[in-house]
Formats: C-alpha cells, sequence, structure tokens
C-alpha cells in the first residue's frame, strides 16, 4: 500500500515522500511489515540478528540475506545480493529483532550456511545495470508467451524476474497439470541468452503479483499484507448466512475469496448460542421449517406449511417449542415476535412563531410589489409615454377610418405636420445665407 502523498511525478519518482522513488516508511512496497521494535534500545548489539530480509520486484518476492559487513543498512536501502552465478539488486525490508521472528515462523535457521550473503550497498552501476534488465522484462514477458503460444502449451506465463547482471532469469507460470517444457528452455535459452527458471505458482500467488482492486474498493489483500493462503469452501458462507452465489463469492483469481474466513470465528461463536436439531417445531398448524438464522438479532426464522409468511421467534421461545415436543405434546402457536422497523422516521421541523419570522408568501408579495412600482417609474419618465393595456399609447388616435379611400386630404384625426421643435420647415434661401419669408 502507498502512501498518501506518493503521487508519481513525470520522472517516474514519487513526488510526496521525496525519498528520490524509495519510500523511507516502505509503503511502497507490497507485503510491507512496519518495524515496530525498530526505536527500542538494544544492550548487546552483538547478539542482534545479523539476516536482513531483501525484497525483490516491488514487495512480490522476498528473500533473506546475512549481512557480513559491518555497514548498517536501513529500511528502503538498495543493496547488492548474492545471486546465481553474479549478483543482484534488491530493497531492504525488514532488519533487526523482526527478521528472527519471520526466519522462526518460516522455519529457517538463522545460522545456516544455505543463506546468501550481502555483498555491499548498491553503487551507480548497479543500479544502471538492475533498471537496464527491468526494462527487458516486458519484452521478454511478450516473447516467451508467444513461443509458449506457438508449442501449444497448457500453461500461462504471469510474470519475468531477470536478474541485475543479466544473467538469470525466473519465469514465473501457472497450470492445471504437469507440462513438458524441455523444449520451451531451450528456445529461451537461445533467444535470451541467459539462465532459464521456471517457477510454477498457484491461481492466489499469481493474483498477488498482478495485483488489482476487489469489491470491496481496496487493494487485493493477497497484494498488501496476506502472504498465508488458508483453504475456502462454501461451508464458510453458509455458517454466514451468504447466498452460495459463485460469482459474488469468487475473488479475481476466480477462487473463494480469501476475506470468508476473516470473520468466520466470531460466526461460529455467536452460533454457539442457538439449540441444536433445531430444524423443525411440531405445531397444531403442521410441521414449521427452519429457513434462516438471524445471528445479529438472535431470531430464527420458521415457515408453516401451505403458508408463505415467515414467523421469527426468540432462541428462547425456540427452546422452549423444543421441550414441549419432546413430551409428546405440539403447541398451538409459535408466538412470533414483532419486527419493527430500524429506521427512525425523522419529525420534519414545524415553523415556529417568532418574531421577525419571514415567510415565502410574503418574500414574493414583496417582490410583486417591487416589480410593480419599478414598472410604474419606467412609464412615467419624461419621453416614454404611458403604454395601454393593448401595449399601445393610451392617448394616441383612432385608427384611421379613411385610410385605403385614396388621397382625399388630409385625414379628419391628424394633427398637422411640424417639424422638431415645432418649427416651420425652412425656405430657399437668399444668396446672403437668410431664409426667405
Amino acid at each position: 500500500m502507498g502512501c498518501g502523498s506518493c503521487g508519481t511525478a513525470s520522472n517516474g519518482k514519487p513526488g510526496g515522500c521525496k525519498s528520490n522513488g524509495g519510500c523511507s516508511s516502505g509503503g511502497c512496497n507490497r507485503l510491507n511489515v512496519h518495524d515496530w521494535l525498530l526505536n527500542l534500545p538494544y544492550h548487546d548489539p552483538e547478539s542482534s540478528c545479523k539476516v536482513i530480509e531483501v525484497s525483490f520486484q516491488q514487495g512480490s518476492r522476498k528473500d533473506y540475506f546475512r549481512n557480513t559487513t559491518l555497514h548498517y543498512f536501513e529500511k528502503g536501502e538498495r543493496v547488492t545480493v548474492e545471486g546465481v552465478g553474479g549478483f543482484d539488486v534488491g530493497e531492504v525490508s525488514l532488519t533487526g529483532e523482526l527478521v528472527r521472528l519471520q526466519l522462526k515462523k518460516k522455519a529457517i535457521d538463522e545460522f545456516s550456511p544455505d543463506i546468501k550473503r550481502i555483498l555491499r550497498s548498491s553503487g551507480e552501476r548497479d543500479i544502471d545495470l538492475f533498471n537496464q534488465q527491468k526494462a527487458r522484462e516486458r519484452e521478454v514477458l511478450a516473447r516467451s508467451r508467444a513461443a509458449a503460444r506457438q508449442l501449444k502449451l497448457p500453461m500461462k506465463l504471469s510474470e519475468v524476474e531477470i536478474q541485475a547482471d543479466g544473467k538469470k532469469a525466473t519465469f514465473f507460470y501457472t497450470a492445471d497439470d504437469r507440462v513438458d517444457f524441455r523444449e520451451l528452455i531451450k528456445i529461451f535459452a537461445a533467444d535470451f541468452k541467459l539462465k532459464v527458471e521456471m517457477r510454477q505458482i498457484g491461481i492466489r500467488q499469481e493474483a498477488a503479483k498482478v495485483g488489482g482492486i476487489g469489491s470491496c474498493g481496496r487493494e487485493l489483500c493477497c497484494s498488501t499484507w496476506l502472504n498465508d493462503f488458508k483453504s475456502v469452501n462454501t461451508t464458510a458462507a453458509r455458517y454466514q448466512n451468504l447466498s452460495i452465489n459463485q460469482t459474488k463469492l469468487s475473488g479475481q483469481c476466480g477462487r473463494l475469496k480469501c476475506c470468508l474466513n476473516f470473520e468466520l470465528d466470531t460466526y461460529l461463536d455467536a452460533l454457539q448460542q442457538f439449540p441444536d436439531y433445531a430444524d423443525t417445531l411440531d405445531t397444531e398448524s403442521g410441521t414449521a421449517h427452519l429457513i434462516k438464522k438471524d445471528i445479529f438479532k438472535n431470531l430464527m426464522w420458521y415457515v408453516l406449511p401451505n403458508n408463505t409468511k415467515h414467523f421469527p421467534l426468540t432462541i428462547q421461545r425456540v427452546k422452549e417449542i423444543k421441550r414441549i415436543n419432546r413430551e409428546g405434546k405440539k403447541v398451538a402457536e409459535l408466538e412470533p415476535v414483532e419486527i419493527t422497523s430500524s429506521k427512525i422516521k425523522e419529525e420534519e421541523p414545524a415553523f415556529v412563531d417568532l418574531v421577525g419570522q419571514i415567510s415565502l408568501r410574503t418574500l414574493e408579495k414583496n417582490e410583486r410589489k417591487k416589480r410593480d412600482r419599478d414598472r410604474q417609474m419606467q412609464q412615467n419618465r419624461p419621453g416614454n409615454k404611458p403604454m395601454g393595456p393593448s401595449g399601445g399609447n393610451r392617448n394616441a388616435a383612432p385608427p384611421n377610418r379613411d385610410r385605403g379611400r385614396g388621397n382625399q386630404g388630409p385625414s379628419r384625426n391628424r394633427p398637422p405636420q411640424t417639424t422638431q421643435n415645432n418649427r416651420p420647415p425652412a425656405g430657399p434661401r437668399n444668396n446672403d445665407g437668410k431664409g426667405q419669408a
């Protein structure tokens, strides 16, 4: 899981943590472990664990190496370690006493001579070679898939990991049965010029390497923290009253979700309060059959024959009916409990008669008055004649009745034509520029 501020910049490095591509908290790697013993002082530094956990492929693979140098390696530091016929570059993921606990958990002897050594801190040359080989992995994976498809092998190549010095490549694949890939290895060795190692993994391990987002909206558990895969079956879903729907119960890998086991113990503890052998109850109306157990409400739902209604009974009532049935008697009624809705209807707040309260009607009335007042002021401005109900001038003369009769003289109601400012039209001018009388 990544840091909240680790946004990848244009140069390919995280921009938030300012650690130049190697987050000091280790949160940028998968399967990260928090070292909660980091700041605790040790009285005897010589007795501390000399084995360091190193992660590869951003945490998808982890291995342990012995620190024979006097250098102290911090978490997130790049180190050069021993490889197969060469060297490899990894990132320190865990140091100190927690590594000893991890070795004990995985049954690895701390002083075993088979544990490889850490050579040195990675220099610029080591990191350059490492980046060059990592850039080849995508091309090698595509060509290897094409070769496997050409040979018609029933296998799926999921990931290729090339050693930092380019002398070895590990191909991770999934298959249902055993695969004869001897011819495939010859093709890989001839094309890629390196030592080939084929490693078969499971479907869940493949999903952990690929990664993704689950139906819960979070990263897959196998990609972030889960490394111990336990068997999951549909019995866990039945105990939790989940519908047996293969589509909803399956994860990204196509298998049942690992999270079905997370709350199983809690459900099993709660089911101990429910009575056993209570699948049927004898009543005078017939035999009632159990259809569901509500663990959260401690209720058991029954249904009677020829009746579609469901009857919720408490645990105490079921135990009482079973006691009566063991005596050879039948109960008259089941006496179900009433189920009330857990949703409480919220009361709408009512208006309170307070001083200064403003209602919506008052606002609308004031707005209407304001519009009427503005319209009246606009009509009373000088130069604007009041408008009549028909949109015309109230004082305008009635239409000319003689229109259409030809030019028979001036209209009876038409005022005499005048120029602007009621001045008479100018006559012809004399040579001196004055108008003629």
